[in-house]
């Protein structure tokens, strides 16, 4: 058991530690992807998306609509699909981009702000380059639906990982504590060096004081 401790540490510090932010990298590309698809592509996906979403709802509630009536409820549904894959797409880049966070020990309030201000910021550059986009406008309350499925994904990200802290990486988690332990113990006691330690051998032996009574004892001996 040991040894797989020591592996496991070894493995995630030197192997998935600098590969933990490639995920963050792919969803990035992902967004930027979606966002440079025109106005026309985009509607005809989000439509193809909520035409299927509905008949699936359909089947399996067994309502038996005809395709006029699919159609009509997809064209209600299709603002929010949309406005739910905002908030899907940047739930995802939250998690990809808080867990590294967590894994190089930026925990708590600083995990929320860094974490929070990034996925705020790449929100407004994607509304930014939407505006480059054929039949595409930014939206202000688009990077404000972006942020709140980022801090769902950021909160999210810390439950999972302080639960894992307590089960799967449980031995992890105590031998960082024992090293830290031991760091702030060396901290406040350092070692002295062997100049600096006083050797029994060195020291000198002071002669005790002598008081009156005792010196005149010495003397008549």
């Amino acid at each position: 058991m040991k040894y797989f401790r020591l592996f496991l540490k070894k493995l995630l510090r030197y192997l998935l530690k600098p590969l933990s932010f490639l995920p963050a990298l792919v969803m990035m590309y992902l967004i930027f992807n979606f966002s440079a698809q025109s106005g026309d592509v985009s509607g005809q996906l989000s439509g193809s998306v909520t035409t299927d979403l509905v008949e699936f709802c359909s089947q399996i509630f067994d309502q038996g609509w005809n395709a006029q009536q699919i159609l009509h409820y997809a064209g209600l549904l299709e603002h929010y699909v949309r406005k739910a894959a905002h908030v899907t797409e940047y739930f995802l880049l939250a998690v990809t981009i808080a867990f590294p966070l967590y894994v190089y020990r930026i925990r708590g309030w600083k995990l929320v702000l860094s974490a929070g201000i990034f996925c705020m910021g790449f929100a407004g550059l994607d509304e930014w380059h939407q505006s480059f986009v054929p039949g595409r406008s930014p939206a202000f309350r688009d990077v404000l639906i972006d942020t709140a499925g980022s801090l769902a994904g950021i909160y999210a990200t810390r439950i999972v990982c302080w639960i894992g802290s307590r089960t799967i990486f449980r031995p992890l988690s105590l031998e960082n504590s024992r090293e830290k332990a031991s760091e702030r113990s060396a901290d406040r006691h350092p070692r002295r060096s062997p100049d600096e330690t006083p050797s029994a051998g060195r020291r000198r032996q002071e002669p005790p004081e002598l008081s009156g009574r005792n010196f005149r004892e010495m003397s008549s001996l």
